[in-house]
C-alpha cells in the first residue's frame, strides 16, 4: 500500500474533520485513513475493519464510507482526463466488469459477453498504458460503445482531436475512436491483417490500465449495492493518480 496515498487520504479527512467541526473521534485521521485503504486495497469487510481497529462495525462503515465519499469527489471528471490526454500521442479505450454479488434475474447486471453480473466501466489509458480516466459504472448489460456515448467519450476525444484505439465492441463510434478491420480473419487480405496486428499491440496495453484498478481487491469481487460502484471506483481512481504524482 501506497504511503503517499496514506499521506494524502490523511490530510483530506483533517480538513474534512475542520470543515464540519467534528469533535473528538474514536480514531485519528491517519488511523481512520487506513480504514478504507485496507478495505479497498485487500477487500476487508467491516465486521474484520472493526475488530481490527477496535470500532463497532457501524463506525467502521461510517467512517470507509466518509472517506469513499471525499476520494470520489476528488477524482478527474472526463473534461480533466480529455486535458490531460491532450498532449498525448493517442489514448487507448477499453471497456472492463468489476464483478458483482447478483443472481440470475438481475438481467440488467449480466453481461453476455464476459458470462457474469457485474458494472461496466469505460477505462482510458495514456500510449504506455497508464491509467488516465475510469467513468461512472454502468449495469454491466450495457455495451461498451453504448457506454461510451452515454458518457460523452467519443465526442470528447473528437472535438478534442485525440486519436482513440479501441476493439471491436467499439464498431460504429466515429470520430477519432480506430477499430480493428471488420470481418472474419480468414476473410481478411493480408494487409488488413498486419493492420489488425499492429492494432492489437497498441491496444494491449489497455490492460495494464484496467490491471490498475483490479489491483485493488474489493474491485474484482464486489459485495455492496451496485450504485455504490461508481464511487469505489472514483476512490480507487483518486487514490492511483495520487500515488503516481
Amino acid at each position: 500500500m501506497s504511503s503517499s496515498a496514506l499521506r494524502f487520504l490523511s490530510q483530506q479527512l483533517r480538513r474534512h474533520r475542520r470543515a464540519i467541526g467534528s469533535r473528538w473521534r474514536r480514531l485519528t485521521a491517519s488511523r481512520q485513513a487506513l480504514l478504507p485503504l485496507a478495505h479497498l486495497r485487500m477487500g476487508h469487510t467491516y465486521a474484520q475493519l472493526a475488530a481490527g481497529f477496535g470500532v463497532g462495525t457501524t463506525t467502521a462503515y461510517r467512517y470507509v464510507t466518509e472517506a469513499v465519499e471525499l476520494l470520489a469527489a476528488l477524482a478527474p471528471g472526463l473534461a480533466d482526463a480529455v486535458r490531460t490526454a491532450s498532449i498525448k500521442a493517442y489514448v487507448i479505450l477499453d471497456g472492463t466488469l468489476p464483478p458483482i454479488d447478483s443472481i440470475a434475474a438481475d438481467r440488467p447486471f449480466y453481461s453476455g459477453r464476459h458470462k457474469k453480473h457485474g458494472m461496466k466501466v469505460q477505462v482510458i489509458a495514456d500510449p504506455f498504458g497508464r491509467l488516465l480516466w475510469a467513468s461512472p459504472a454502468l449495469p454491466g448489460a450495457v455495451h461498451d460503445i453504448r457506454a461510451a456515448r452515454e458518457h460523452g467519450i467519443v465526442d470528447a476525444l473528437a472535438e478534442a482531436g485525440i486519436q482513440c484505439w479501441a476493439d471491436k465492441g467499439y464498431r460504429g463510434a466515429g470520430g477519432t475512436v480506430r477499430i480493428p478491420c471488420w470481418g472474419r480473419w480468414e476473410t481478411l487480405s493480408a494487409g488488413q491483417k498486419e493492420v489488425n496486428r499492429s492494432h492489437a499491440k497498441i491496444r494491449a496495453l489497455v490492460e495494464q490500465a484496467v490491471a490498475t484498478l483490479r489491483s485493488w481487491r474489493l474491485l474484482r469481487k464486489s459485495r455492496c449495492a451496485t450504485t455504490r460502484i461508481t464511487n469505489l471506483v472514483q476512490a480507487v481512481l483518486t487514490l492511483h493518480l495520487t500515488s503516481s504524482e
